[in-house]
């Protein structure tokens, strides 16, 4: 995901599950799920020179084709350096719109002299899987895979075809993300196996809370330029394209956008106060209420993980001004990124900056790459419903949350498309090691048999 801090932010709609016994093991698909994630990992899915994207396309394809999945009916296209891969189980009712279960294979640049491992030696140490990839998200993907093969291999035959698809590049321009989801546009729902997830406590390793992800905010990028005749520094002028720009960066920068709620982040956030100290619970609940609550809102955020849920956020991450130490600057221009809440388009955001910034000689432009305005996916019953009973069966007791992350998945490209789109992976780990995108990224291995018992029940119900 193209995230600050990549995971999604959890949002707590704590939603009882009956207790139930637990899963029964399946060690054939977990043992593939670990070797198949060890493979990918060692291929450098990175864009750019050598990308092995389309190797690990193919990885998975064998895997499929030797589970059972028939060779025609998975698609690997080459797309600029990338490929992605579409396969489809076909269901036994033709006219059932498919179900969609939807990853990436490509990940984020590792650099092996900043690792105490090489990113692309996959290793099991200490219960965990290291590797770039590890949790965002060939792991996820594998365990997928062979999840998919179990239930093939348990002689279940859906009534909806099953399509199982990786894009190429989903951390940079997601092109093949818009192809494939613009090719399924006619999808019943998709299940992103690169959102939501578990989080397990940080003393005991205990299954604390899941999260499933029902939003995403939009992703832009706004070029604020000032241009100027420029001139000799040794006759300063008061229209200087760099102070102009400067003034107006600073009134931007102190500018706070109307908080808000959805009915997603509204119910979340008042369910979320039971796993929080009392003052930030309290104010939790005061938001959720009435998100216009000063206090509420000045509690939550002084919490940078937090600020990302309380409205649409903007921030100056660029700058650069002038041709010549000792001559007036014809040029300075920055760039602001934005995080948008759901409901909002980059032009009316971007419009809004633009009177904020009270200067007519800013120009703004939108410069966003890869991403385009959606809404938050429904709240469907029926997969709420079966995400419960999923997570029961593996975790009983466990409290299951939604989210909204901060942008930007491939569910972006199906909520464009008017395609529900949720976030359903159940791998869980520990807060302190979510290394997603950063150095020395790891998953724990136990989490792998759980998340294959999820997997089973989730779709054979989803795909009826």
């Amino acid at each position: 995901m193209r995230n600050s801090s990549v995971a999604a932010i959890a949002l707590a709609l704590a939603l009882p599950i009956a207790p139930a016994t637990a899963a029964p093991a399946h060690p054939q698909a977990e043992a593939q799920a670990l070797d198949l994630a060890k493979k990918a990992i060692a291929l450098r899915s990175v864009r750019g020179a050598n990308n092995q994207t389309p190797q690990v396309a193919a990885l998975y394809r064998d895997a499929l084709v030797a589970g059972g999945f028939a060779a025609i009916d998975i698609e690997i296209t080459s797309v600029d350096d990338t490929a992605y891969l579409i396969a489809r189980w076909r269901g036994s009712d033709p006219a059932l719109k498919p179900l969609v279960i939807s990853g990436h294979m490509d990940v984020v640049e590792a650099k092996a002299a900043d690792w105490r491992r090489d990113p692309f030696t996959p290793v099991v140490e200490n219960g965990y899987l290291y590797g770039r990839g590890a949790t965002d998200m060939k792991l996820d993907g594998t365990v997928a895979i062979a999840s998919l093969i179990e239930l093939r291999r348990s002689g279940y035959v859906p009534k909806r075809d099953i399509i199982i698809e990786f894009s190429g590049d989903e951390e940079t321009v997601m092109k093949t993300s818009a192809i494939i989801a613009r090719k399924l546009a006619t999808a019943e729902m998709v299940l992103n196996i690169d959102g939501g997830g578990g989080v397990l406590d940080e003393q005991t390793g205990k299954p604390l809370y899941f999260t499933w992800q029902g939003a995403e905010k939009t992703y832009a990028d706004f070029e604020l330029t000032v241009t100027n005749p420029g001139g000799h520094s040794s006759q300063p002028r008061k229209d200087n394209a760099i102070t102009i720009l400067s003034e107006a960066l600073v009134r931007i920068g102190k500018y706070r956008f109307k908080p808000e709620n959805s009915a997603l982040t509204k119910a979340a956030l008042a369910a979320a106060a039971k796993f929080e100290a009392p003052a930030r619970a309290t104010a939790m609940r005061a938001f959720a209420a009435n998100p216009a609550d000063e206090r509420a809102y000045a509690t939550l955020a002084a919490d940078p993980t937090l600020i990302g849920l309380l409205g649409t956020t903007c921030v100056a991450t660029m700058v650069s001004g002038g041709h010549a130490l000792n001559a007036l600057p014809q040029r300075a221009s920055a760039n602001i990124n934005c995080r948008i809440f759901p409901g909002h388009s980059p032009a009316s955001i971007m419009a809004e900056l633009k009177g904020v910034a009270a200067e007519p000689l800013v120009a703004f432009k939108d410069v966003t790459e890869g991403s385009v305005a959606n809404d938050a996916s429904p709240m469907r019953p029926d997969f709420i419903a079966a995400v419960n009973k999923a997570m029961a069966a593996v975790h009983p007791g466990v409290a299951v949350f939604p989210s909204m992350a901060s942008g930007a998945s491939d569910s972006m490209w199906f909520r464009y498309f008017h395609v529900p789109s949720y976030g359903a992976s159940p791998m869980f780990m520990k807060r302190s090691d979510d290394f997603s995108h950063g150095l020395n990224e790891r998953s724990p291995v136990a989490s792998i048999g759980p998340a294959i018992g999820y997997y089973l029940s989730l779709f054979r119900d989803l795909s009826q």
